[in-house]
């Protein structure tokens, strides 16, 4: 199940809000992929979540995926790589 209208009965919140700046981060602890490599240009640089969506897997597992903008470019990023902007 794939959704965008966060549900507040769900056990699973969002870790980033609309509107939240964020810092794109690599993913720690794993191999390096093909995934990480797409996002290498962006690490490091601030952005804005603009909107999410999740991904419901078996039980009850619930993925996020974060559209942040970026200067003038708009990217989709999972949870594991952005953290909260911090000044």
């Amino acid at each position: 199940m794939i959704g965008n209208t966060f549900d507040a009965s769900s056990s699973m919140a969002p870790k980033y809000k609309i509107g939240q700046k964020v810092i794109i981060t690599p993913v720690k602890l794993q191999h390096f992929t093909p995934r990480d490599a797409d996002i290498q240009g962006y690490v490091g640089r601030s952005g804005e979540i603009i909107d999410y969506y999740w991904i419901t897997l078996n039980r009850g597992v619930v993925i996020y995926i974060y559209s942040v903008k970026v200067g003038d470019e708009e990217i989709v990023l999972h949870e594991d790589e952005v953290e909260s902007y911090v000044k």
